[in-house]
Parts: structure tokens; C-alpha cells; sequence
């Protein structure tokens, strides 16, 4: 297992599917090329039609299995009977409980359920609901947090807890490089969930300058500032942006919605306008006051060096675990 693959999948790397759109068709097509597990974001409506659009233009790129990430928060029933329609490789699930009925049901389609959850409470609800795999996400990762507790000690006890069940653990946090894969898989982990270094690459959607200042600054803060109104109780880790610096003690009964747009963004196809404190990151698309906007990142963002191409970034990740696992 470990860095031989995880899932039936050549390497046990899976790119996280970035919200709310950055990881798009390219970057997955070139993950799975890699040979490691690239996910789709959903929209965080219900646009089944669209979703599929997607899935297929994702395989005119690669005929490499890969998956679909859905946000159980959102409203996402249409969603989901799409990517079982297309039989996609992988169903992630995040923010909210998927149990026995809808594993089945995914199995059913030929689909293997992957859940993505921040606490051994979450973990366990998830091993009994029968999924392929989980992701344990800590509280360095970057993004919508669903974590309390740092990897190191978190993902021992969810390898604990599901020893003797055939579930692989996955590590998710603060992981950019090689070595943080190794020791994710000395801690049990069967593979790694990473988000940061997917965003920081050629083929991610993400703005070129937010791709920038992922290379350009080093320091993350845990927060809730952004996107209150929307998603309440969706902590967030983002870099410490000079906006954010400036705006990081905003008063708790603020929220995006009486503040004034300070650009506009083409989300999932659709014309979005981006108001200050939202929780949309910049993606190509976007105009405006880029550099106002939430940027997320792990903790490990500092050693984000440069952009590369994503097979690189699965290549980098292979080979330097497998030398460091030889020089162990």
C-alpha cells in the first residue's frame, strides 16, 4: 500500500476536490494521467445536467478512473444520482453523514464511496456506514476546516479505530511534499489528500495571482470571517493576506451580505457577483479587487516553492517517498 497505491488506483495520492471550481476537468485529467486519484468539485447547487458535462469532458482527457466531491451541506441528491448515472470511480463525501442505504446504493452503481471527516466521532460513523475509504482532515489543512485536532495526533487514533476493517486511511493536512507523505504512512496512513500544492499548479483554475501568493507567503490563520452568511459554522484556514491581516478581527455580527462587491467570477458557468468576506476564492475568471478576496491554505503552504504541472507534483511525491522509505 502507501505510496504502491491505495484504492485499486496506481498511487495512493488523491487531489482534493478544490471548491468552487479550481479543480476542474484539466487538473483532475492530469492527476489521474499521473496516475494518482484527481476529484471534481460539484457546484453547491443542484445542476445534474451540467455535473455530467463535466464528467465528460474530465474523460475526453484521460481514460484513467477518477472521482467527484460533493459538499453534503449543500443541496446535492441530483448531484449524486448523476455521478452514479456515469458510474465515475469515485463518490467524496464531506460536511455531513452519508449512511449505510446511500453507500449501498453507491455500490450498487459501481461507485466506491470515499468520506472525508475531521474527528474520530465522524470517523467511526463512517466505518459504519460501510465506505471504501476515509479521509481524516485536520486542522492544518486549508479551506473549510472540518477538524479540531493537528494530523500527528489525530490520524493514530482513526487507524486504530478502524484496524481489522480493510478501510484505508487517508491523511489530509498541511501536506505538500514527500516527506510529509512518509510520514503520513509511518502514522498508518495508506495514502495522502492534498489541496494546497494541487491549487499551486499549471492546470488548476485557481487566479494567477492567488497561484502567486501561495508561493509568496508562508504564514496561514484559522478564522470564520468569510462567508458567514452562507455557510455558517464552515471554519476556514486562509493565507494571511494583507486584506485579511487588516480585516482578521472583524466583529462577530458581520457577515458578506451588507458589504460592498468587489468583483465578479464565472462559477460552474454561471455569472457570480463576489462581495467582501464572501468565501469565494478567485478563480480564472474573476475581476475586480483580487487581492481582497479569501485565498485558503494549509499550513504547510510555506514550502509551496513554485508552480508546477500536477503530474509533476505526483511524480515528485512518488519518487521522494520512495527514496526516503529506501534511506529509512
Amino acid at each position: 500500500m502507501g505510496w504502491k497505491g491505495v484504492l485499486g488506483f496506481e498511487y495512493g495520492i488523491i487531489q482534493g476536490p478544490l471548491g468552487p471550481d479550481i479543480s476542474g476537468p484539466e487538473l483532475v485529467a492530469a492527476v489521474a494521467n499521473a496516475g494518482g486519484i484527481g476529484t471534481l468539485r460539484v457546484p453547491d447547487w443542484e445542476s445534474p445536467d451540467y455535473l455530467r458535462g463535466l464528467i465528460r469532458k474530465t474523460r475526453s482527457l484521460t481514460d484513467k478512473p477518477f472521482g467527484v466531491g460533493v459538499v453534503l451541506a449543500f443541496p446535492h441528491k441530483e448531484n449524486i444520482k448523476a455521478i452514479l448515472d456515469e458510474k465515475v470511480a469515485i463518490l467524496l463525501v464531506s460536511w455531513g453523514e452519508y449512511p449505510n442505504e446511500l453507500v449501498s446504493e453507491a455500490h450498487q452503481a459501481g461507485v466506491k464511496v470515499v468520506h472525508q471527516v475531521g474527528s474520530l466521532e465522524d470517523a467511526e460513523k463512517a466505518m459504519n456506514a460501510g465506505v471504501d475509504a476515509i479521509i481524516i482532515q485536520a486542522k492544518n489543512a486549508g479551506g473549510h476546516v472540518l477538524g479540531q485536532d493537528g494530523l500527528i495526533t489525530l490520524l493514530p487514533r482513526v487507524v486504530d479505530l478502524v484496524a481489522g476493517c480493510d478501510i484505508p486511511i487517508i491523511a489530509a493536512g498541511g501536506i505538500i511534499d514527500a516527506r510529509g507523505y512518509v510520514a503520513a504512512l509511518a502514522l498508518g496512513a495508506q495514502g495522502i489528500c492534498l489541496g494546497t500544492r494541487f491549487v499551486a499548479t499549471k492546470e488548476s483554475n485557481a487566479h494567477p495571482l492567488y497561484k502567486r501568493k501561495l508561493v509568496e507567503l508562508d504564514k496561514t490563520e484559522y478564522t470564520n470571517i468569510f462567508g458567514r452568511a452562507r455557510w455558517p459554522g464552515a471554519p476556514q484556514r486562509v493565507l494571511q493576506t494583507v486584506f485579511f491581516n487588516d480585516w482578521r478581527l472583524l466583529p462577530d455580527h458581520e457577515n458578506e451580505t451588507n458589504q460592498p462587491i468587489i468583483g465578479r467570477s464565472t462559477i460552474h458557468g454561471m455569472e457570480k457577483e463576489i462581495r467582501r468576506f464572501a468565501g469565494t476564492v478567485p478563480n480564472a475568471t474573476t475581476t475586480g479587487d483580487i487581492e481582497s478576496m479569501v485565498m485558503y491554505a494549509g499550513e504547510g503552504v510555506g514550502l509551496v516553492k513554485e508552480i508546477l504541472p500536477a503530474g509533476e507534483v505526483v511524480k515528485m511525491l512518488v519518487e521522494g517517498a520512495q527514496l526516503l522509505i529506501q534511506q529509512l
